[in-house]
């Protein structure tokens, strides 16, 4: 299965957030670390923040951190929050629709994949995770810049 980059973008902004537990980060630090649009990136947080995935703080010193513990924010909670369509074949057009026996097959394949990633936590990614000592540096020093303006 392939996911979308809006869905890339939230799990990298999580799994960040988990790598740097009880330390504020900000959306503009995080974005021009991971390479996001700025937009992109504060839209994400919103809809993460609005699904409990993290907790944000506005006005000066703000930013965001996890809402919840790493170890109970499953992969598949934030794949199913971020492709709410997911389907493994587009087929409006098909001929073959709708007594095509490709169907029940693939739904089986994409449950399956939920099913794998519902197995694995934010937390099990960020244990195997290491922040770059330039990225983790990078997101602090600014956060802690905002903080104190």
């Amino acid at each position: 299965m392939r996911l979308t980059r809006h869905t890339d973008y939230a799990l990298r902004i999580l799994l960040q957030a988990a790598t740097q537990p009880g330390e504020r980060l900000s959306i503009a630090a995080v974005a021009e670390a991971q390479g996001i649009a700025r937009n992109h990136a504060m839209k994400l947080v919103n809809e993460l923040a609005n699904a409990g995935l993290l907790a944000t703080t506005r006005g000066r010193g703000g930013g965001f951190t996890l809402g919840r513990a790493a170890d109970s924010i499953l992969i598949g909670e934030v794949v199913r929050l971020t492709e709410p369509d997911l389907q493994p074949a587009d087929c409006p057009n098909c001929a073959l629709q709708p007594a095509c026996g490709l169907i029940p097959v693939l739904d089986g394949a994409a449950e399956a994949f939920l099913a794998e990633l519902d197995r694995h936590t934010l937390a099990d990614a960020a244990r195997h995770t290491r922040l770059s000592p330039a990225l983790r540096n990078r997101t602090a020093t600014e956060a802690q810049v905002a903080a104190e303006t």
